[in-house]
């Protein structure tokens, strides 16, 4: 339960260290954003502004008398969805090509910029017509609204003289039949064959008035297909966004565009990046944070970065894995640099300033190099692990030296010198003993070794050590690399006791003397010194280690 709600208590600390994360690309955000801001003024200043008026048409059916047809629905009358096709067609855009002086290969582009609607539950068309200017967009949705209402009436005139002509075309064979008939009916005699014409007679009279009454309904149909209800007029604005809306939604765009690409530049980012990402990866607090100082000495003068030493030492000191032993391993993942040598070496001035006996151990014996770099104080004299060393071996018996650390004090080195067998020597006897100087009263012993992911060196120290502090930058270092390495330090039964980071600049001026020192170093390194140590031999380091303790 206590681990649910620590979970949750982390949940808002690690979601503002994602934001802090992703505003850390700076360069994605802001190129987003000025992307978008380009498009948008792009698409504001380049395009062509348009203007839309519309006209509406009220639908009507012929009739009539129009006062007399309540009882008769008006949806039975008139198709709207067919009436709009219509108003939508070659027949219609042809005539308003006509009354807006275009030519036939016109229509399609006419067309084009008309749209045709119909609200609902109503017998309007709404005719709405696009163009480059108001008065072209009102002349076009004019046109078309007349065009349309002049089409429909021409269709409805042409029908209804159609069927005019059809009744008049069955009445006149009735009409001559019907002369022809009286004629006969004058000239019969009989009672008989006079009635039966006189019936056919009325038969025939019946036709011809059925016929013309239908001629009289034809022409005296009102075929007004509508009326105007909405007269288009020039519209005064232009349709769109506008030049200010769409310059800031395009910023807007283009900021969400540069958020998502610095979140997945994190998201597939595999360095560490934040403090609050080593702290987890490594279940250790960050200790501290050195400032930006390409061109410091190894032993940094008072000033920022030597507070901010101060500041580890003190919190190391208060650690309570720590005081147990005082013991303390300084190392770095993969050896992106070379801040572990000076965060080692100040640790050991802080703790000299504080009063305590400090001794540095160089366990880094295939790149020595401190001895050199460090001032010596004169008339010193080592006074720890004055036993002889092995006979096959020079370390750690051998030169020791007191560094002159200021106004901080003095501290004891033993140097790191070149080997043949380095795992062999780093889990012998006199590396122990050498180590356990820090179960005297008030000492503390500070060991550097490589980097542990590059060799098993570190590994071989760690049940020594105990306590592990990770030097890394997090802008170079990757998660997984800093979760192997608290893998690697806690199988080999050590404790990460913190981590102390440093910026991407810190040390470039050691990194230029270091390289400008290899080929020196080279030179002088004998021609039997051992390889490198693969990671794979960290097992057997562990079990030689053990066996000689």
């Amino acid at each position: 339960m206590n681990e649910e709600a620590r979970a949750q208590q982390d949940e808002p600390e690690l979601l503002r260290d994602q934001v802090q994360q992703v505003l850390r690309h700076r360069v994605l955000v802001g190129g987003g954003l000025l992307a978008g801001l380009l498009a948008g003024t792009w698409f504001a200043v380049g395009s062509a502004p348009t203007y839309e008026a519309s006209s509406e048409v009220l639908v009507r059916a012929a009739t009539i008398n129009p006062y007399a047809a309540a009882g008769i629905s008006v949806d039975k009358q008139i198709n709207i969805g067919s009436e709009r096709q219509t108003a939508a067609g070659n027949a219609v855009a042809a005539r308003a090509a006509t009354t807006l002086g275009r030519g036939a290969s016109d229509i399609g582009d006419l067309q084009r910029h008309l749209q045709v609607t119909n609200p609902p539950n109503t017998l309007v068309l709404k005719f709405s017509y696009v163009a480059g200017t108001p008065k072209a967009a009102a002349d076009g949705a004019n046109a078309f609204a007349g065009a349309y209402l002049d089409y429909r009436e021409k269709q409805t005139a042409g029908t209804v003289a159609k069927m005019v002509q059809g009744y008049k075309n069955q009445l006149d064979p009735l009409a001559k039949q019907r002369e022809s008939l009286l004629k006969q009916i004058d000239r019969l005699q009989s009672d008989g064959e006079r009635g039966t014409a006189l019936a056919a007679q009325a038969n025939l009279l019946s036709q011809i008035t059925q016929l013309t009454n239908n001629i009289s309904e034809l022409k005296a149909l009102d075929t007004t297909p509508g009326y105007v209800t909405v007269t288009a007029e020039p519209p005064k604005d232009a349709e769109g966004l506008g030049t200010p809306l769409l310059i800031g939604l395009g910023g807007v765009l283009g900021l969400a565009v540069g958020l998502l690409g610095a979140w997945l530049r994190m998201i597939f980012d595999p360095s560490a990046r934040s403090a609050g990402t080593v702290a987890r990866a490594l279940r250790a607090p960050v200790l501290g944070v050195l400032p930006k100082a390409p061109q410091e000495p190894l032993l940094a003068p008072d000033g920022e970065l030597a507070e901010q030493y101060r500041s580890v030492a003190f919190r190391l000191a208060y650690d309570r894995h720590f005081t147990d032993r005082r013991r303390l391993l300084v190392v770095e993942p993969n050896g992106e640099g070379t801040t572990a040598p000076a965060v080692a070496v100040n640790l050991s001035a802080c703790f000299a300033e504080t009063g305590m006996s400090a001794l540095l151990v160089e366990a880094d014996l295939r790149r020595p190099g401190l001895a050199g770099r460090l001032p010596e104080a004169p008339g010193g004299r080592a006074g720890w692990a004055n036993g002889r060393a092995a006979e096959d071996s020079p370390w750690p018996a051998g030169r020791h030296l007191t560094v002159d650390a200021g106004e901080s004090g003095t501290f004891e080195l033993v140097p790191g010198t070149r080997v043949p067998h380095v795992a062999r020597t780093l889990t012998s006897a006199a590396t122990t003993r050498l180590i356990d100087q820090a179960d005297t009263p008030n000492t503390t012993v500070v060991v550097l070794a490589p980097p542990v992911l590059s060799y098993a060196d570190a590994l071989a120290l760690v049940d020594r050590v105990d306590g592990v502090v990770v030097v890394c930058d997090p802008r170079t270092t990757a998660r997984a690399a800093l979760e192997r390495v608290r893998e690697l330090i806690d199988g080999a039964g050590g404790q990460v006791l913190g981590a102390v980071l440093h910026p991407s600049g810190h040390q470039r001026g050691s990194r230029r003397r270091k390289a400008e020192a290899a080929p020196a170093a080279a030179a002088e390194e004998a021609p039997g010194t051992a390889p490198a140590v693969p990671h794979d031999e960290t097992v057997n380091l562990k079990t030689l280690s053990s066996g000689t303790r």
